[in-house]
């Protein structure tokens, strides 16, 4: 059966047992529900670039960085930014990058795998900090 026609089905007779339609909608909504992982480990990278690093060459790390989910399937989820915080903490960080693993054995193989290697190499003549702490996201 179709897609379409079962959840009208399904709704049709949600409203023949007597529910509401928007008792309906919610058995629907219910019935499509993707269960999210308990946790998931994040990977947070912060850096500070040299005082002499072109916004040409700031932009090519950046490239770079936002290419490895393509690379390395081990990276569940990334996303990335730059520094906008008002509070004068940040000791000259300026770009953040998140990376979702499910599990440390996924960011352990993440670590030396090839790809991520290569960003390092490239990454290191322009690079004056950077800092790195991981931790298990819990809702």
């Amino acid at each position: 059966m179709r897609s379409g026609l079962f959840w009208t089905v399904l709704g049709g007779s949600m409203m023949l047992l007597g529910c509401s339609s928007s008792e309906s909608a919610n058995v629907q909504t219910r019935e499509v529900q993707v269960a999210k992982p308990a946790r998931v480990l994040r990977h947070v990278v912060l850096f500070k670039f040299k005082d002499d690093a072109s916004s040409e060459q700031i932009q090519q790390v950046v490239d770079a960085f936002r290419a490895l989910p393509s690379k390395i399937d081990f990276i569940q989820d990334f996303e990335w930014g730059t520094n906008v915080s008002p509070e004068p903490h940040s000791q000259g960080l300026t770009h953040a990058f998140l990376l979702t693993f499910k599990n440390e054995a996924d960011r352990d193989a993440y670590l030396p795998h090839p790809a991520h290697q290569e960003f390092g190499r490239m990454l290191g003549p322009i690079l004056d900090k950077v800092t790195v702490v991981d931790y298990w996201a819990t809702e």
